[in-house]
């Protein structure tokens, strides 16, 4: 059996910008766990090692302590490398097992994991700083397996109400308590034992929780306010607010420590992110820090009916699909009555404003919208990123400055491109 597990950022990693600037790819959430937690919960009990792009190291060891970084612990002989863009579900363990010869695992040509071990271990371990390829884990026994991972953020959107059930079905002990909150009178819970809902939450009056499509779960002192409406599968994070005469659909998760309110379906929030006012969001997948100013809204459907291309990366990406809604990176922020077309991306600490559409990808540090954009400065970026992790009672450290500026670096050329100041 191996010594430890290692989750890796692969060269792919790049596809799910601008989501991933301030994060790992595994620790991007699809249903109710995060990538990097699905993948623990096949290995409980084993040593979990994270790799990363260079950049993020010291941030994630500050916000992972005692877990090692782009290193192994001294006595580590064998290791079992997982991709962190794999939504490994409750039997990949025995696809991936941690026992056995060195192996490559492949879906086509996507490395999904490795067990390594002896010489072909100390080789990767010269190599943990950078960003592993096949080329990496050249002259393993190779072996074809057919596992989810994500390739692009609507991945992630279109696995999210199956992901929702698969996770409730792991964490929920359905033999135990399922309402530990205070569920008030006049409060309708619909197929109940389908619902869980965590201590300290509360379930105000006129609220409807229908989980006859499938499970909702409440976090620790979430609160849904009256007359709202939920339909699982859905994620409710611990702290979050339900906003009254909120519509929240089927297939949404929902971060801790969010404001949520309006209309939401098929969608991903993570935490601290506020869209508590009215306005459409759907089909699409926020980062943390984001506000959505009133009356914002998305269109995830072409009149057509066609499929939604996406520009990432400089490349107009063909979806497959005939729902994308917003992508929206961290500490980016739309004003009130803000409109996005179908399949639109704004980076991180974008501020978006103006009538009509803005273009369908907004760089990385900018502001304006549709008449114009031009370069957010970066030390009013950070005053504002500052000011508002104090308003939560988080801290802005010096980590999270230097990758603040690090990645206004890294997006320079975006912008130089479309005619900004750097």
């Amino acid at each position: 059996m191996v010594d430890t597990i290692c989750i890796f950022e692969g060269i792919y990693y790049s596809r799910l910008l601008p989501l991933v600037y301030f994060r790992p790819t595994y620790d991007l959430r699809c249903g109710i766990l995060t990538l990097r937690e699905k993948i623990q919960l096949c290995y409980p009990g084993i040593p979990v090692t994270l790799h990363t792009r260079a950049y993020l190291a010291d941030l994630l060891r500050e916000k992972n302590v005692n877990v090692k970084v782009n290193e192994f612990a001294d006595n580590v002989r064998s290791c079992l490398f997982i991709n962190g863009r794999v939504i490994a579900d409750s039997d990949f363990s025995e696809k991936v097992p941690l026992e056995g010869s060195d192996t490559l695992y492949l879906d086509g040509d996507t490395i999904i994991a490795a067990r390594v071990s002896g010489n072909n271990l100390e080789n990767l371990k010269r190599s943990l700083n950078d960003i592993f390829t096949v080329s990496d884990f050249a002259g393993l026994f190779k072996q074809q397996i057919q596992v989810k991972y994500v390739d692009y953020q609507w991945n992630l959107i279109s696995n999210n109400a199956d992901e929702i059930t698969s996770d409730f079905n792991r964490i929920v002990d359905r033999k135990s308590e399922m309402h530990k909150g205070i569920i008030y009178e006049g409060a309708s819970l619909l197929n109940s034992a389908n619902i869980f809902i965590d201590e300290g939450a509360t379930i105000k009056p006129g609220a409807v929780l229908d989980a006859e499509k499938g499970p909702i779960y409440i976090g620790k002192y979430a609160k849904v306010f009256p007359n709202s409406f939920i339909e699982g599968p859905c994620y409710i994070g611990a702290y979050t607010h339900v906003k009254a005469g909120a519509r929240i659909y089927e297939g949404s998760s929902i971060g801790k420590v969010c404001k949520v309110g309006g209309e939401i379906e098929v969608s991903i929030i993570h935490s601290y992110s506020n869209k508590q006012h009215d306005g459409f969001l759907g089909h699409a997948y926020l980062g943390s820090w984001v506000n959505l100013g009133a009356d914002t809204n998305n269109s995830d459907l072409k009149n057509n009916y066609g499929s939604v291309k996406v520009i990432l990366n400089d490349q107009q990406i063909d979806s497959g699909s005939m729902f994308v809604g917003l992508t929206m990176g961290d500490h980016a922020k739309s004003a009130i009555n803000t409109m996005f077309n179908t399949g639109t991306v704004v980076g991180v600490c974008a501020n978006v404003f103006g009538a009509g559409f803005p273009q369908k990808y907004v760089p990385s540090f900018t502001w304006g919208g549709p008449e114009s954009l031009t370069t957010y400065d970066m030390d009013r970026s950070l005053e504002v990123a500052k000011r508002v992790m104090e308003r939560r009672n988080v801290e802005f450290t010096d980590l999270d400055e230097r990758v603040f500026r690090k990645v206004f670096d890294l997006t320079k050329e975006e912008r130089r491109k479309r005619g900004m100041p750097n």
